[in-house]
């Protein structure tokens, strides 16, 4: 792991044809992002497969050994092409079967009889795993290693974020501040901007333009774990502001 204790950082692994598609629009990658955020993990890389067992397992060794968390999204779902907890158990190079625990869960919202092959699958879990708690539909998403498995229905997955939250270890939280460059081009501050963030290397600022019905206007956020820096950093970025505005 790369992580120290002060930097607790993530990835997120979106799996689905559906979202490379454009069927489906993903709408857990921001709901995850800003969880982690308040918790004080950073969010480090995105990647989306499609349905592939090669592209799953190889990307899910990649994220896991390279951030401290990892969170997929999708592919546990009863269907043939929801097979992404065999391959975190190819990954993990453990055995998968239907678990009881799992089972039982199911058994809440689902008669016996009605426990057909396809729900079933919903209950495969690899060996070793614990469970990830789903309110919402009772089939379980599952923890294994540093590796969180998760629904892809938005609902059920921000219902699994809630349950598995509390045993994150989170680190020292990033906190932000941001300065309105209203009028102010981008490429009048660029330069100077540039010259304030080599100044303070513990500080991240960004220049984001957006479109407003008044018009282009310009945020810039300077964001840090360290308030001493942040304030430093702020200072001159305000005093770059308000010299451009005059």
């Amino acid at each position: 792991m790369n992580a120290t204790p002060a930097t607790v950082t993530a990835a997120i692994l979106v799996i689905g044809d559906e979202i490379l598609s454009g069927r489906t629009k993903d709408k857990n990658i921001g709901t995850i992002a800003d969880y982690l955020t308040a918790a004080g993990i950073d969010l480090r890389e995105v990647r989306i497969v499609p349905d592939e067992e090669d592209r799953i397992v190889e990307a899910v060794n990649a994220l896991r050994e390279r951030y401290t968390y990892l969170f997929t999204t999708g592919g546990i779902g009863p269907t043939h092409d929801d097979i992404t907890a065999d391959c975190v158990a190819k990954a993990f190079g453990v055995g998968i079967d239907v678990d009881e625990r799992a089972r039982a869960m199911l058994l809440q919202r689902h008669k016996p009889e009605d426990l057909n092959e396809a729900r079933l699958r919903m209950a495969r879990i690899p060996f070793g795993a614990d469970l990830i708690a789903n309110p919402i539909s009772k089939a379980p998403g599952f923890r294994i290693g540093n590796v969180m498995v998760m629904a892809g229905v938005p609902a059920i997955m921000q219902a699994m974020l809630d349950a598995v939250g509390p045993t994150l270890t989170g680190g020292t939280a990033m906190r932000s501040v941001t300065i309105e460059a209203k009028g102010i081009p981008e490429g009048n501050y660029a330069g100077d901007l540039g010259e304030i963030a080599k100044r303070h290397a513990a500080v991240s600022i960004g220049s984001y333009p957006m479109m407003t019905p008044e018009g282009f206007r310009n945020r810039i956020v300077v964001r840090s774990r360290d308030d001493a820096a942040l304030a430093a950093a702020q200072a001159e970025v305000e005093a770059l502001v308000a010299r451009l505005s005059a």
